[in-house]
């Protein structure tokens, strides 16, 4: 089958052609027609399911254009009230009407007709969300949503001093790879020093929202947020037992390769002990990896990268740059992190990232470029409710891309000893992540089994809990006061609660799809096409199984892909 990137913005035909979302006036007659619209016949049932869903992609678009607008500039008050907007007034008011045409699809007699190999998950979503909904958990949600943006404005704000300028935090990271190791320290308690300003508004930001969550659980019938959290993000495949079962996995099958992988670096640096400012350090006399110059170098690049793998994944970044899909440079004002905004009309999706020159910046954009490929794969698909995808395998389509695209990185680096030491940072990156997903994913179990936990048991849990998962190899010493807030650099512990052990699962994942590629790279690219065209049409095994991969948690099958990592490692 060929594929394009030359997608077209979705046409109205129940909405008319330019619309604006001014107030929840202009909206509501739509609804109000859904509500009342009468279906008899298969073909109604379909033609309502279409003007629902085209409803539903004007409605999410205006939501993600909102966000990036905001994003990429924190310090506009007219671009925060036009979020707050949204989640204030228009979203708290679609929730009702949207139980009820949930409810009108579910209770249809030819709902039955429709093809339930197509339609499975989708209804089976459907019926999830009427057993969450509560009209008493409309308010909450939407303090929620605006709360969870203070975490952006606080963070957007946080900048150093070293040498005369100002950085972002992000910025400054950069100075962690200098050779001078005096500079990596200063540098380092710089940025803890300034997250630590902070503290007490993030402490209290997030006890507020701890407060509002575990409210909205117990109003839906459940005991806690974790058990509530799971139903509403569609987790019918693996259970809080399963993630425990991963947390041990992690100790027990990718601690000593971590331990390895910095007693390595411990010796290439010729130091005596390892501090957490040598870990991204190069030895004397060796300057730091700088694969580009800024956002329109990184992009031109990734695009060449790209072109290398599949012609169509390079089209499509293309196309988002010639729709202005993209911000990619740090500067301040700007929230930090990155990510990649499906944009359910115009099917080009936005990507927003914080590039400083560094490597880490390349692995994000192939990262969020694979997180842009599947937005494109999943654009032809008939209703929005089918693009809605698992977490799991979004993140299984960008990390992937982080390990296929490896081979093709001598566009960023001259000579084959650069391509080295990205390849290895990269595959180190692979192994080192999996214990913070560890100490993130169990620490919010604890808080949400817990939550009227005091600031100091907080404290006491985050700190337990991260020393479980901190290598034997690094010497923390006198970092005790910055390791107790260490939490609070994690925005999707505020934004997106839950949403981390995603990046295990899809890491392992990422890892068999790449085993896979290295055997057979064209079969390995179409497998990894065809599952992530599939969008959310198909259940999570399902879509793991098409990409040729299976969802693990235990120790054994976790092994078996840390030793093939390990050789890769050692290759280099």
């Amino acid at each position: 089958m060929h594929y394009t990137a030359n997608i077209e913005k979705l046409k109205h035909s129940f909405l008319p052609e330019v619309f604006e979302l001014k107030d929840w006036q202009t909206l509501e007659p739509y609804f109000i027609t859904l509500r009342d619209r009468q279906l008899n016949s298969k073909a109604d049932l379909e033609k309502w399911l279409k003007d629902l869903s085209e409803l539903e992609a004007f409605i999410s678009e205006d939501a993600c254009w909102r966000q990036v607008r905001m994003t990429c500039d924190t310090e506009n008050k007219s671009l925060e009230e036009a979020f707050n907007f949204f989640f204030l007034e228009i979203q708290p008011r679609i929730q009702p009407y949207a139980d009820l045409l949930n409810k009108k699809l579910i209770n249809c007699p030819f709902t039955k007709e429709l093809d339930q190999d197509t339609y499975f998950t989708y209804i089976r979503s459907i019926k999830k969300s009427i057993d969450l909904f509560r009209e008493e958990n409309i308010p909450l949600q939407a303090e929620a949503s605006v709360l969870q943006q203070q975490y952006g404005m606080i963070a957007g704000k946080m900048t150093i001093e070293q040498d005369g300028k100002e950085y972002t935090l992000q910025q400054a990271g950069k100075f962690l790879e200098n050779e001078d190791r005096k500079i990596r320290e200063t540098v380092y308690k710089k940025i803890a020093e300034r997250r630590l300003v902070d503290k007490e508004p993030l402490n209290d930001l997030f006890s507020k929202l701890i407060g509002i969550r575990h409210q909205i659980a117990l109003n839906a019938g459940f005991k806690n947020y974790r058990d509530y959290k799971f139903a509403e993000m569609g987790r019918f495949d693996y259970t809080p037992q399963d993630c425990f079962q991963f947390h041990e996995a992690v100790k027990t099958e990718v601690m000593p390769l971590v331990d390895e992988i910095y007693q390595y670096q411990q010796k290439k640096l010729g130091v005596d002990t390892m501090r957490p400012w040598d870990t991204e350090a190069e030895r004397a006399g060796i300057q730091p990896l700088r694969p580009f110059t800024d956002g329109k170098d990184l992009l031109e690049k990734t695009v060449q990268c790209l072109d290398q793998l599949n012609p169509f994944f390079g089209d499509c970044l293309r196309k988002m740059n010639e729709l202005n899909h993209l911000d990619l440079d740090s500067r301040k004002g700007k929230a930090p992190g990155g990510y990649n905004c499906p944009l359910a009309e115009s099917g080009a999706p936005f990507i927003f990232m914080n590039a400083a020159s560094q490597m880490s910046d390349v692995t994000t954009m192939v990262h969020e470029g694979g997180h842009a490929i599947h937005s494109f794969l999943s654009h032809p698909l008939e209703l929005t409710g089918f693009k809605e995808y698992p977490t799991e395998m979004a993140e299984v389509a960008s990390m992937s891309m982080e390990l296929f695209t490896m081979d093709h990185w001598n566009v960023f680096f001259a000579n084959e000893e650069e391509m080295k030491r990205a390849k290895r940072h990269q595959l180190e990156r692979v192994i080192t992540i999996f214990p913070w997903i560890a100490t993130i994913d169990k620490f919010q179990h604890w808080i949400y089994e817990n939550p009227a936990h005091t600031l100091e048991e907080r404290k006491e849990n985050w700190l337990r809990i991260l020393n479980e998962f901190s290598s034997a190899a690094l010497d923390f010493s006198g970092l005790e006061s910055f390791r107790s807030y260490s939490w609070q650099k994690q925005l999707h512990l505020f934004e997106v609660p839950f949403y981390y052990i995603e990046y295990g699962i899809a890491q392992l994942g990422a890892i068999g799809m790449w085993l896979q590629y290295k055997e057979d790279p064209k079969k390995g690219i179409e497998n990894y096409i065809k599952a992530l065209s599939l969008g959310g049409t198909k259940t999570l095994p399902e879509l793991y199984k098409n990409a040729g991969i299976e969802i693990i948690f235990d120790a054994t099958r976790i092994s078996r892909l840390m030793r093939f990592i390990k050789k890769e490692l050692e290759s280099l």
